[in-house]
Order: structure tokens, then C-alpha cells, then sequence
């Protein structure tokens, strides 16, 4: 009976270490703009309990000239886990992993990737204004769907418009408008490429 014992206490004690075991989350983050590594960024790594929203910093490491990052972390039951990638003149990287999409016997990978900052300045003038006149535009091309961005519906100006309207960018990419005022016999567009960590004007005259 005492073997018995002894016995069924190794096959638990052994069971429940290969059940806790570790993940290991590891890839490579990518600067498109320049397409090479995300070399100097900081990668950081939260973990969120079930049923909240706190996040808890597991651990944080910095990208290298091969761009990869690694985390090995313990099995704990969480809901999820959120990487975050950070650059000073970048776009954040902020991907979200759920807890049931990592596996525990294999390298779980994941790549990501990012772009530098860049801004435009929309100067926009009326050269002969009257107070019934009309500016209207509405974006074609460029950064949409971000914090920083400038909405993506029409926008519209009156009169005596002599204005700048700064919009942020991907780094060396096309922003371009579509534009129409009082005047004129149909539509316009206009864009530039805009320089990375740079402010880039594109100037309408109507």
C-alpha cells in the first residue's frame, strides 16, 4: 500500500508539471517602409486575466538587427495576451493573442509589421472668394482607420478659405485627395508622396 501511494503521488505530481509546462511566443517585426527589421523598437508583453481588462506586464525585450523577438512565459489561464511593439517616429503594434490559439508543445510564431510616421499639410486657398463658395473633399488615398488619422468622409469648407489641415501618413507612401468647389466643371484630385518622419504640403488654389 505504501508503494501504491508513493507511486500515484509521482504520476500526479509529474502530471500536473507537464500540464503547467511553458509557451514560447516568438517572430519577426518588419519595417515596411524601409524594409528591413524593426531594429531599436521595444517589444512588450501583457497578459490579461478572464473576465478582465487589466493588463499585467509579463516581460519586455529589445528588437535587434534580425528583428525577432522571444518571450517564454508560464502556462497560466489567461483570456489573452497582448503584444505590444513601440518606436519612437512608428506606428504602434498593438496584436491581440487569445489563449486558446497558442500551443504548448511548439514555437508559437507570429510576425508583424509596421511603418514610419509621416505628415501632410493640405493648404488649402480661395483665391477670388465670395461667401457662397464651397470647398468640398474627401480622401482617395493615405493612413485611414488610425487614432491619429483625419476622417476618411467628405469635408466641406465656405467662403473665404485660406486654411492647412495636417493629416498623418505612412512614411514614403501617395496621400491623395479628391476635390470639388465653386466653379468648377467637375472634380479634382490631387496627392503627394509624403516623406518619412517628414511634413510633406500638397497646395490647392481654387
Amino acid at each position: 500500500m505504501k508503494w501504491f501511494v508513493i507511486v500515484i503521488g509521482m504520476i500526479l505530481f509529474l502530471g500536473c508539471k507537464k500540464g503547467q509546462g511553458d509557451f514560447l511566443l516568438s517572430g519577426t517585426i518588419t519595417d515596411k517602409t524601409f524594409s528591413q527589421a524593426h531594429q531599436g523598437s521595444l517589444a512588450k508583453l501583457y497578459k490579461v486575466p478572464v473576465g478582465t481588462t487589466q493588463q499585467i506586464l509579463i516581460g519586455s525585450v529589445s528588437i535587434g538587427p534580425d528583428g525577432v523577438y522571444r518571450f517564454s512565459f508560464p502556462r497560466d489561464k489567461m483570456e489573452k495576451y497582448i503584444l505590444k511593439v513601440e518606436k519612437e517616429g512608428y506606428f504602434d503594434v498593438q496584436e491581440t493573442i487569445y489563449f486558446s490559439s497558442i500551443a504548448l508543445k511548439e514555437e508559437n510564431i507570429r510576425n508583424y509589421s509596421t511603418t514610419a510616421k509621416s505628415w501632410i499639410r493640405i493648404r488649402i486657398k480661395n483665391n477670388l472668394p465670395v461667401d457662397s463658395d464651397t470647398f468640398e473633399y474627401i480622401k482617395q488615398q493615405g493612413k485611414a482607420n488610425c487614432a491619429e488619422c483625419c476622417p476618411i468622409s467628405q469635408q466641406s469648407l465656405n467662403g473665404d478659405v485660406d486654411t492647412s489641415i495636417y493629416c498623418i501618413n505612412d512614411g514614403n507612401t501617395l496621400y491623395s485627395i479628391y476635390y470639388f468647389a465653386t466653379g468648377m466643371t467637375g472634380g479634382a484630385i490631387e496627392g503627394v508622396v509624403t516623406s518619412a518622419f517628414d511634413t510633406t504640403e500638397l497646395l490647392i488654389n481654387y
